[in-house]
């Protein structure tokens, strides 16, 4: 079904598409754009309602793998190759046997040559599992709650890595603190940020005089969007008619909407529900500051390193932001914006005030040419594909591998 010898690139992942996963569209469409073939197995049926139109330019078949509905269903799951490994597939929940079962059999038929999975959970499980069972290599991207959350099984996650090929990350926080975690597979981590499609994001760095500010993301504890809430109320106190507009949806839509509403913000702040990437790219072209009051959550789920910051800063709209573990490698005080400590609600609302009051130009500049020079998706796209091939699995000892390029 495709070209002799050709790789194919078979991504293995939870949901596709997702609504709030622009950047695993990104890839895709980075990597279909650089001659690579691609197949995308979804593990679950799509539940999102709204889709971004990028997906429309996505090439690559998208398979929805079939789960076990019985225990004599996984049995007819489990094919002759699988036979060997019956051992290790029944250390796994059925689910995941099953279709890592399948998608070893749909991988071979394919002609897929390479696994990969987003996120170090189930799909990664699925990845490794049919990787064992087809003789394939499998890799798979960490990203936030999948390495940081309190329901993390640790050996679980060393095993990944011990059976990657290789595994990347997408921040220099994140690998120095998985390589300091799993220091026996140091040598197989390494660090790809997230790309962009640059031509996507113009500059538009003219902004009016109004005081409006933008926040995006889903409505969950990590997100800090209660800390804007309250910085909102601040500054009105203060006298500035600050405005503030949330993009997102998710499960304290309702508990966000009453603390407006006992603060009176009623008129002030907006919760504006699920946007495309298209209309928060407006957004991002008109409104005054970007914020992004992320924090740490009770169970110990942070941010990563988010797609929306940098395509705020691509797009020219000054960003203030808090400091959990990645954010501080792009949002650099007195460079590239503001940075604040997390969860502090007083360095917040300060920080937006004097945003609002100084000249921002050379600082969105700046951060416009850190994303270019840094997060170009055509530069991630190439990384990946060098990383597949036999010698990308192992760096050197003694230096990091950084957006393609070895460091000292």
């Amino acid at each position: 079904m495709t070209e002799r010898n050709q790789p194919v690139i078979g991504y293995v992942l939870k949901m596709y598409p997702r609504f709030s996963e622009t950047f695993i569209v990104s890839e895709i469409l980075a990597r279909e754009a650089g001659g690579e073939k691609v197949v995308i197995f979804s593990m679950r049926p799509c539940t999102d309602t709204r889709f971004h139109p990028e997906l429309a330019r996505v090439q690559a078949p998208v398979i929805q793998v079939p789960r076990p509905v019985s225990a004599s269903g996984l049995w007819q799951m489990l094919t002759p190759e699988a036979g060997p490994h019956l051992a290790e597939l029944l250390r796994h929940r059925p689910d995941d046997a099953g279709q890592a079962a399948q998608v070893a059999v749909l991988a071979k038929k394919l002609g897929v040559t390479h696994l990969h999975a987003h996120f170090a959970t189930m799909a990664a499980t699925v990845a490794r599992l049919a990787g064992l069972i087809a003789g394939l290599p499998y890799s798979f991207t960490a990203h936030a709650k999948d390495i940081f959350h309190e329901s993390v099984v640790e050996e679980d996650l060393r095993e990944k890595f011990a059976d990657a090929h290789h595994a990347v990350t997408i921040s220099r926080y994140n690998l120095a603190h998985l390589r300091a975690r799993f220091p026996e597979s140091a040598g197989r981590m390494t660090l790809v940020y997230n790309g962009l499609e640059l031509e996507r994001f113009p500059f538009s760095p003219e902004r009016g005089d109004d005081l409006s500010l933008l926040a995006v993301g889903r409505l969950v504890e990590k997100k800090g969007f209660a800390q804007l809430i309250e910085a909102v109320r601040r500054l009105r106190e203060r006298g500035l008619a600050v405005t503030a507009e949330i993009a997102g949806d998710g499960p304290l839509r309702e508990e966000l909407q009453e603390q407006i509403d006992r603060a009176g913000l009623g008129e002030a702040v907006t919760l504006l529900g699920p946007l495309t990437q298209s209309e928060v790219r407006d957004l991002l072209g008109t409104r005054r500051l970007f914020v992004a009051p992320f924090v740490v959550g009770a169970d110990g789920n942070a941010d990563g390193l988010p797609t929306v910051l940098l395509e705020a800063m691509a797009c020219g709209i000054p960003c203030v932001a808090a400091d959990v573990t990645a954010v501080g490698e792009v949002i650099i005080t007195g460079r590239t914006g503001r940075l604040v400590p997390a969860g502090g609600v007083g360095k917040l609302t300060d920080a937006i005030d004097e945003a609002l009051r100084s000249d921002c130009t050379q600082l969105v500049h700046n951060a416009r040419r850190l994303v270019e020079e840094t997060f170009d998706s055509r530069r991630q796209a190439k990384t990946l594909r060098e990383l597949q091939t036999p010698a990308g699995r192992h760096f050197e000892r003694g230096f990091r591998r950084e957006g393609g390029q070895l460091e000292a």
